[in-house]
């Protein structure tokens, strides 16, 4: 940590008397002083910044806000240097390829600078000098260093200068390393035996350690490289100057070692589980009300989609036929995740504008859903006997009256189980929107969870507001169902 700051704060402090004289020549002459040009640029501008989701202390969900290293270092560069920041937290893997995508501008989150990161991205100085470590399960005595790690399994996240390091020496001792998206996540791996070890930033191992992640560490820190700000490679030079310019002056003035220290010497406090629901209760509900609205929107959507398609499905057009068979066969025939990606990272470079999070969860999850509603709509009209449409016909009823008059009511009482059937399954699929960093009840569960590692009792939490709303929806559709269809 302070060997990081020496390292920055050096140079800076070497090259100001140049800066300054640079700046006196530039003034004399009327030229811009020395990245006079970025900060002018970058100032007034608003920058949109991907993050991960759960990385204490570097990002970190408290009391319901983004916290952490990297949120101060960002919001106070941002400050200092005039500018504006939207944060997104996306999840460090959605979070570069958003950043890719053109959908935000930035991307801070604990990001290790390595070569092959350098093809892709600009890095900003160094603000940080990480460095790995290994940790086992507090009662675990066997596993003392690297040599008692063959033919284990070890964790680590995924990204991570830890995932790194333990598969650059995998071969030498002979162990498995398997990868998981939260930190969270990997050490619950390791508690519950599933793997022995795990693999970490030593900053974020020592903060889950005083936060009772029920691990410790049986190694020295090996030395790692450092983490930095990118930005697309030859993209937004104004805002990664600024950054750096920002960076300098919080370390010369003291605040950086002010932020560090803030974080790495605290951990999350030990509570009640009635506290823990007390003091998440504002997330829980944000959680849940977004939940509730994605689902009330991609219901309404995929039903009149369903109904729609259905109809097509079962016209005497071919093209319309052909029309509805296909989109049936796409949706159904990819998974749900694959469309979430493509509707949030992969229309934007389509369309050429960035796609809203909500909007692009509501289109995943209504045209999921309309392509099974579609085939329960043809189902259910032709499960009705065709010799009721003859009937009709013959008594000088047309097609579209016959269809109005008798066989869609009989058709709506076929369809309402399937159709409530699907109303649940599409409010539990709203919880696969947390990959592309939708604030729904799961994501909302990972960001508690990532801080205080009580992944047990949250999750418990999280599945009871399901089962209540699930089984208040469930019973809200039978009220109906025999109201409407006796």
């Amino acid at each position: 940590m302070h060997s990081g700051k020496r390292a920055l704060t050096g140079p800076a402090r070497l090259a100001a008397p140049l800066v300054a004289v640079l700046a006196a020549f530039a003034l004399l002459l009327g030229l811009p002083a020395p990245g006079a040009h970025a900060a002018e640029t970058a100032e007034g501008k608003t920058f949109v910044i991907g993050t991960d989701t759960t990385f204490a202390p570097f990002e970190f969900r408290q009391d319901g806000e983004l916290v952490g290293i990297d949120m101060d270092l960002i919001n106070e560069i941002a400050e200092n240097q005039g500018f504006n920041v939207e944060v997104r937290s996306l999840g460090f893997d959605a979070a570069l390829q958003a950043l890719q995508s053109n959908q935000v501008d930035g991307v801070i989150a604990g990001m290790s600078i390595t070569d092959e990161r350098r093809q892709i991205f600009d890095f900003s100085d160094p603000y940080f000098e990480s460095g790995v470590q290994m940790a086992v399960a507090e009662s675990n005595d066997e596993i003392g260093g690297y040599e008692d790690l063959e033919g284990k399994r070890v964790a680590v996240k995924t990204g991570t200068e830890g995932q790194t390091f333990a598969e650059s020496i995998a071969d030498d001792y002979g162990f498995e390393v398997i990868a998981f998206a939260q930190s969270a996540q990997m050490y619950d791996d390791v508690k519950s035996g599933a793997s022995v070890a795990v693999f970490d930033d030593y900053p974020v191992l020592a903060y889950g350690i005083k936060s009772g992640n029920g691990l410790k560490t049986v190694t020295d820190k090996e030395a790692g490289s450092s983490y930095g700000f990118a930005v697309n490679k030859d993209a937004n030079p104004e805002l990664l100057a600024a950054f750096n310019e920002g960076l300098a002056e919080l370390q010369e003035s003291g605040r950086y070692q002010e932020i560090l220290d803030t974080y790495l010497d605290a951990g999350a406090a030990d509570t009640s589980f009635w506290a823990l629901l007390k003091d998440n209760a504002p997330a829980f509900a944000k959680g849940l009300g977004l939940t509730l609205l994605a689902t009330a929107l991609s219901l309404l959507f995929a039903l009149i989609l369903g109904v729609i398609f259905g109809f097509f499905k079962v016209s005497a057009n071919r093209v319309l036929r052909g029309v509805a068979t296909t989109y049936v066969s796409i949706f159904r025939g990819t998974p749900v995740l694959v469309q979430a990606f493509f509707f949030y990272f992969g229309l934007p470079q389509i369309i050429g504008q960035p796609v809203d999070v909500l909007t692009a969860g509501v289109l995943t999850l209504s045209l999921n859903a309309g392509a099974y509603m579609t085939e329960i709509v043809r189902g259910g009209i032709q499960s009705v006997d065709p010799g009721q449409m003859e009937a009709a016909r013959s008594l000088g009823l047309g097609y579209g009256k016959t269809m109005q008059k008798v066989i869609i009511p009989q058709a709506v009482k076929i369809m309402t189980p399937s159709f409530i059937n699907q109303f649940v399954i599409t409010l539990k699929d709203t919880s696969l929107l947390a990959v592309i960093g939708f604030a729904e009840l799961t994501y909302q569960a990972q960001q508690i969870y990532a801080v205080n590692f009580r992944t047990a009792e949250v999750l418990l939490i999280i599945a009871a507001l399901y089962f209540i709303v699930i089984t208040l929806l469930t019973q809200l559709a039978n009220v109906l169902d025999k109201r409407f269809n006796k």
